[in-house]
Order: C-alpha cells, then sequence, then structure tokens
C-alpha cells in the first residue's frame, strides 16, 4: 500500500479518535485494515471500560478478531495515530499483524501527560527481532492536533 492508502486508512482513525475524545476518552484512534477494506476502526476506551489495557490497538485488535474469528491477523495493517506503546506492539506482533503505520510518536504522548514507557517500535523491532514492518510519521501534523484538542477538554485524564 501506498502513501494515498496510508493516509486514508490514517484519516479513519484521526476520525475514530475525535470520537472518543468527544466522549472523554484519550486521544488515540486505530484502524485494522487487510485487503484494502476496515476490518475494525476504533478509539481508546480506557476511561469508558475502566480497563488499562483498552488501547486504540488492543481494542482494534480485539474487534478484527471477533470479526474474523480468528487470534491470527497476518495479512493486516493497523493504523494507529500514535506509535504503539511495548503493551499494544506486542498484542500487534502476537497478532502477526504485518505493518504498524502511526502518525505521532510515543514521545508526543509522554510530553502529553501520558505515562509511557519511552521504547520505540523500532527498538521493539530490533531488540524483539520482530518482523513487522514500521512506518512512522504518516500524517503527523493531524495526529499531533488530536493531543492539542483533547488537552483543551476540562475533563481531559491520562494515564
Amino acid at each position: 500500500m501506498g502513501k494515498m492508502t496510508d493516509e486514508k486508512f490514517m484519516r479513519k482513525a484521526i476520525a475514530k479518535a475525535r470520537e472518543g475524545i468527544k466522549k472523554g476518552q484519550a486521544p488515540f484512534g486505530a484502524c485494522i485494515v487487510r485487503d484494502g477494506r476496515i476490518v475494525a476502526c476504533v478509539h481508546n476506551s480506557v476511561w469508558a471500560k475502566n480497563d488499562i489495557t483498552a488501547h486504540a490497538e488492543v481494542e482494534a485488535i480485539r474487534a478484527a478478531c471477533r470479526k474474523l474469528g480468528t487470534v491470527d491477523l497476518s495479512g493486516c495493517v493497523i493504523y494507529a495515530t500514535c506509535e504503539p506503546c511495548p503493551m499494544c506492539f506486542s498484542a500487534i506482533h502476537w497478532a502477526r499483524i504485518e505493518k504498524i503505520v502511526f502518525g505521532a510518536r510515543i514521545r508526543d504522548a509522554e510530553a502529553a501527560g501520558f505515562s509511557e514507557l519511552p521504547i520505540t517500535n523500532r527498538q521493539m523491532c530490533e531488540h524483539g527481532r520482530c518482523p513487522v514492518e514500521v512506518v512512522g510519521g504518516v500524517l503527523r501534523k493531524e495526529n499531533l492536533a488530536l493531543f492539542k484538542e483533547w488537552s483543551k477538554r476540562k475533563d481531559r485524564k491520562a494515564y
């Protein structure tokens, strides 16, 4: 998939993140695509579910696995508004997702007040000998804007 395709699906993830922000959730969205079709597209739901593991990427993996009836998401690409944290990266690895496309960097989430482990996806690939392809910085400015939108909410909560 090329740059235009990556931007198209990243915009879907951004739209979901905006939906989540409006509902009082953290500013993250993720979209899983297989063969050019969206399998799952969701926002973070940590606060809605009182579940610290309900990051957008994990929620998208859960939804995609249910929809496809398998835990093997080979052939899928995940579009994430922010670089996946180590927990999400591990879930992506275990689900056999082939490619991660992200917008903002994990350090951007940390700068916005989230308690991140600032380990990049490239470092995770290197240390874990993980074959997943990583493409970062797609629509970076639009993804950074999500943090600004979220920061204007009086009810915002980081974790």
